[in-house]
């Protein structure tokens, strides 16, 4: 673990867009058993894929007409155990930080690992993030 004032910028920009921490299992569970689709964000303090995810999914939130319901996220190496609890809904799929996660009442739809990340700039995984919240995020319309 690194002390909690290394990382307090990188939690702080999640949380100034929106992005409500949870940094118990309890707290995960809690969130993701509110009904409709929630962003859940691995946050990580690695620079290469994390210094390029956090201002992705910040781009993403301030550019899409379809946002998830909720959002929250999770300090992977920070912690622990709420981290261990987002991973479990991710249903077979290996741990990843950092990632971005929408699932619809508690269930998995969408999933983007650190190997995408590594390999996109902030504006792309904005863009990825966008298409996303479209497909999974719209509202319905009567």
């Amino acid at each position: 673990m690194y002390p909690e004032l290394m990382i307090i910028p990188m939690r702080e920009e999640l949380v100034r867009a929106g992005i409500n921490e949870t940094r118990t299992a309890e707290d995960v569970d809690a969130a993701l058993a509110q009904p409709g689709t929630t962003l859940l964000v691995v946050n990580s303090i690695c620079g290469c894929a994390a210094g390029k995810m956090r201002p992705g999914v910040r781009l993403a939130l301030a550019n899409s007409a379809n946002l998830p319901d909720h959002k929250i996220t999770v300090f992977a190496g920070q912690d622990m155990e709420a981290t261990a609890k987002a991973r479990g809904y991710f249903e077979g799929n290996p741990p990843s930080s950092p990632a971005v996660a929408i699932l619809r009442d508690g269930k998995l739809v969408y999933l983007m690992q650190r190997y995408v990340i590594e390999q996109a700039t902030a504006q792309q995984i904005a863009g990825e993030l966008v298409r996303a919240f479209d497909e999974f995020c719209a509202k319905a319309t009567a």
